[in-house]
């Protein structure tokens, strides 16, 4: 069984930190742990703009507090994002989240995330294993 805390991810290595300064991700369950998908609880911050293309995983989102939206480049839909919003990138969407506040959000990733990835210049978080 795995227990972790919130709290007690805060300031270590799991707390990553985007290298644009957009979001901050508390890295809960990782490729290491071997259960298939990671789970992260990530913070977007107020007034930021990310793109975002997902071309290597799958990911679910919950958001659970904030306000914002999610562009989908694909169709030109854009929904908004508050607390009890769920949305999944099930085709590998590009697309735009931007966070009128700052946005807490429960995410989880297929293949799981080593903990390392942060976006590259097309939005894509590169498809990293343990051995990487």
């Amino acid at each position: 069984m795995i227990v972790r805390k919130l709290e007690e991810l805060k300031g270590t290595d799991a707390e990553f930190k985007a290298a644009k300064g957009t979001w901050t991700s508390r890295r809960m369950l990782l490729a290491r742990d071997k259960m298939g998908f990671s789970f992260h609880d990530t913070l977007i911050h107020a007034g930021t703009e990310t793109y975002i293309h997902y071309a290597n995983h799958l990911e679910a989102v919950y958001c659970v507090g904030g306000k914002g939206e999610l562009q989908d480049l694909d169709n030109g839909v854009t929904y908004p994002l508050y607390d009890g919003v769920m949305y999944a990138l099930n085709g590998h969407e590009r697309h735009y989240l931007r966070a009128e506040e700052e946005l807490r959000m429960i995410c989880v990733f297929n293949p799981p995330l080593t903990g390392r990835e942060d976006h590259d210049e097309n939005g894509v978080y590169p498809l990293l294993t343990e051995e990487d």
